[in-house]
C-alpha cells in the first residue's frame, strides 16, 4: 500500500487518506471514492486529493480485520462487524477469559499494521462484555501479514470459559456469644457472591467453632464444593478450619494466598470436591483473592496451588476504604471523585433532532451538562461518547475531560457504563455517574452528592431524588463497586446494583432538575417556555 496525493481523475476506486469538510457535510476519511465523491470535491475547488493506493497483494483493512477476527472465535466469544479497520470480540456469555500471553505477543509483533488489544488474563466478564479490540491500524495490509499472523494464534490464544450450574454447601461457624445477625448477614452476601457464577447454595449449616464439629459438617456434605466461613481468621494449617478438613479425611493443597485482600484462603479437597476455608474479607461484598478462586472453579477451570500463586502478580487489589490498616494513604487535599458522564444515547424519540446538539445557554446541551460537572468538586472527568460522533467531540473540545468511545452502544446504558469505567485511569475513592442531558442540574446538585458520601456511616451509594421521591442523577457510587459497575449488561444501568444494597444507599431530596427528562421534541418546547416565564412570587 502507498500514499500519494494525486489528480482527482486518478483517485477514483483508491481510498480518501484524510476527512475533507465540504460546504454541505464531510467525506470521511477511509471511504473508497466514487465519481460523485470526486464531483463534489471538485465543484469545492479540489485539485487533488491524497488517497491510500492498495497493490498487489494487499487486503483492505476491513476485509483483513474479520479474517483475522475469524481465528479468535468460538463458542464463547462472537466478532461484531468490521469497521474502519476494528473489530471487537465479544463474550456470548458469562464467564473467565483465558488467554495465551505469548501467542498474543506474537501476534502484535508479526506487523505494526496489525495488533489485538485484550482485557488482563483471567478477567471476569459478562455477556456482551467487550474482551479484546482487533485494529488494522493502516488502510490495507499484505495478506501474507495477515497468513502469519493467524499462524501464530494456534487453538488457544483467547477463549472464554463459561460459568456451568453447580451446587454448594456453606458451612458458618460461630463461638461464644457470636451474634446471631452476623451469621445471616454472613449468609446473604456468601449467596450474594456466589448467585452470579451459576453457584447455588443447597444447605447452610452453623457449627461451633471447633475442629470435630467443622469436621462432621464436611463430611455430610454432598455437593459439587464446600465453602467455610469461620467465626475466626484462620492463622496456621493446624487452625480450626484446615484441621477439620484434614480431619473429615480431607487435605489441604495451599494455606494463604499472595493476593490481598484474601491472603488467608484454605483451598483443599474432600472426596474429589473442593473445600475452601474463606477469608473474613468476604463479608463485604468487594472482590476478594477468594472471589479469583471461586470464580475459575464455576468456569471449570484448573484450580491447584500453582494457579493460586500465579495470583500474585496483578494480585495487590484495590484499596478497601474502611481497612484498619490502609496499604496506603489518601491524598486529602482532592476530592477523589472521578466522575461519568454518559453521552452515547441515540436520540431516538426525538424524531431526527440530536438534542446533545441543541442550544442550552447559547451552547449544545452536551457542552452544558459537561461544564456544569467541571464546575463541581470532581477531580476527574470521562465522557462517554457513541463510535462517529465527530460533531459531539467537536462540542467539547478544550474541556479538561477524557473521551472515551463505545462501540456497542445499541447494547443499552450498561455498555456505556463499562467503557467508562474501565476508562478510570486513576483510583478515586467514589465515582460519580452523571447523564449528559440534563440541562437543570447545577454544580451544587453535584456537590451535594458529593459530601453525603461517608464509609463510615455505611452512605457507600447516594442517590438525589425529586420532590415526588424519584431517584435521580448523578449517582455516586463508592469505588468498592466498580467491578460489579464494569460488569453490568442491558439498559437498567446500575438500578440492580442500588436494588441489591439497600442498606447502603442513602437517598438525599433535592429538586426536579435530578429527574428532569428532555426525550421528546414537546418536552423541550415546554421546559423553553418555562424558561421564560417570570418567577413565581413568595407568599
Amino acid at each position: 500500500m502507498k500514499f500519494a496525493s494525486v489528480e482527482l481523475p486518478q483517485a477514483k476506486g483508491h481510498i480518501l487518506a484524510h476527512s475533507i469538510a465540504l460546504e454541505r457535510g464531510t467525506l470521511k476519511k477511509g471511504i473508497t471514492l466514487s465519481a460523485d465523491d470526486l464531483e463534489k470535491l471538485a465543484q469545492a475547488g479540489q485539485t487533488h486529493v491524497t488517497v491510500a493506493i492498495l497493490e498487489a497483494g494487499d487486503i483492505a483493512e476491513n476485509a483483513a480485520a474479520q479474517t483475522l477476527a475469524s481465528a479468535f472465535i468460538s463458542d464463547g466469544v462472537k466478532a461484531t462487524q468490521a469497521f474502519a479497520g476494528r473489530v471487537n470480540l465479544v463474550a456470548n456469555c458469562d464467564g473467565i477469559l483465558s488467554l495465551n500471553i505469548s501467542a498474543i505477543e506474537m501476534f502484535n509483533a508479526v506487523d505494526e499494521a496489525i495488533t489485538i488489544a485484550t482485557l488482563p488474563n483471567f478477567a471476569r466478564v459478562k455477556m456482551g462484555s467487550l474482551l479484546a479490540t482487533l485494529k488494522i491500524i493502516p488502510y490495507g495490509v499484505a495478506e501474507m501479514k495477515i497468513e502469519k499472523a493467524v499462524h501464530c494464534l494456534g487453538q488457544s490464544a483467547l477463549q472464554l470459559h463459561g460459568f456451568t450450574p453447580k451446587s454448594c454447601d456453606i458451612i458458618l461457624t460461630r463461638t461464644a456469644h457470636f451474634k446471631a445477625s452476623l451469621l445471616a448477614k454472613a449468609e446473604k452476601v456468601l449467596q450474594a457472591r456466589i448467585t452470579p457464577l451459576g453457584l447455588h447454595m443447597e444447605s447452610c449449616r452453623i457449627v461451633d467453632h471447633t475442629t470435630q464439629a467443622v469436621a462432621d459438617a464436611v463430611q455430610v456434605a454432598k455437593n459439587d464444593m464446600v465453602l467455610i466461613l469461620g467465626a475466626s481468621a484462620t492463622s496456621d494449617r493446624r487452625d480450626v478450619v484446615p484441621a477439620g478438613i484434614i480431619a473429615a479425611g480431607g487435605q489441604i493443597k495451599r494455606f494463604g494466598m499472595p493476593v490481598d485482600p484474601g491472603n488467608l484462603l484454605v483451598f483443599g479437597s474432600h472426596h474429589g470436591r473442593a473445600v475452601i476455608g474463606l477469608p473474613g474479607c468476604v463479608r463485604s461484598p468487594a472482590i476478594n483473592g477468594a472471589d479469583w478462586v471461586l470464580q475459575r472453579l464455576c468456569a471449570n477451570m484448573p484450580m491447584g496451588a500453582t494457579d493460586i500463586i500465579r495470583m500474585g502478580v496483578g494480585g495487590l487489589l484495590k484499596e478497601i476504604p474502611d481497612r484498619i490498616l490502609p496499604r496506603m494513604q489518601r491524598d486529602q487535599t482532592r476530592s477523589g471523585i472521578t466522575a461519568v458522564l454518559l453521552a452515547a444515547g441515540s436520540s431516538s424519540r426525538m424524531r431526527g433532532v440530536d438534542k446533545l446538539m441543541r442550544k442550552v445557554g447559547g451552547m449544545p446541551l452536551l457542552r452544558h451538562c459537561v461544564e456544569v460537572a467541571l464546575g463541581s468538586d470532581i477531580d476527574h472527568c470521562i465522557v462517554v461518547l457513541k463510535k462517529g460522533a465527530d460533531d459531539h467531540r467537536d462540542a467539547l473540545q478544550g474541556l479538561r475531560i477524557k473521551i472515551i468511545e463505545v462501540d456497542d452502544a445499541g447494547l443499552g446504558m450498561s455498555a456505556s457504563l463499562r467503557v467508562g469505567i474501565l476508562a478510570v485511569d486513576t483510583s478515586p475513592k467514589a465515582i460519580l455517574i452523571g447523564l449528559a442531558d440534563m440541562p437543570d442540574l447545577t454544580p451544587t446538585h453535584f456537590n451535594q452528592v458529593i459530601a453525603a458520601h461517608n464509609p463510615n456511616k455505611n452512605r457507600y451509594i447516594v442517590c438525589p431524588t425529586n420532590p415526588n421521591g424519584k431517584r435521580g442523577h448523578p449517582v455516586l457510587f463508592d469505588a468498592k463497586f466498580s467491578e460489579n459497575l464494569a460488569n453490568l449488561q442491558g439498559d437498567a444501568g446500575a438500578k440492580d446494583i442500588v436494588k441489591n444494597v439497600p442498606e447502603w444507599v442513602h437517598e438525599i431530596p433535592m429538586d426536579v432538575a435530578v429527574s428532569l427528562d428532555l426525550d421528546t421534541p414537546e418536552a423541550w418546547e415546554t421546559w423553553e417556555r418555562s424558561l421564560k416565564m417570570p418567577p413565581k412570587r413568595r407568599p
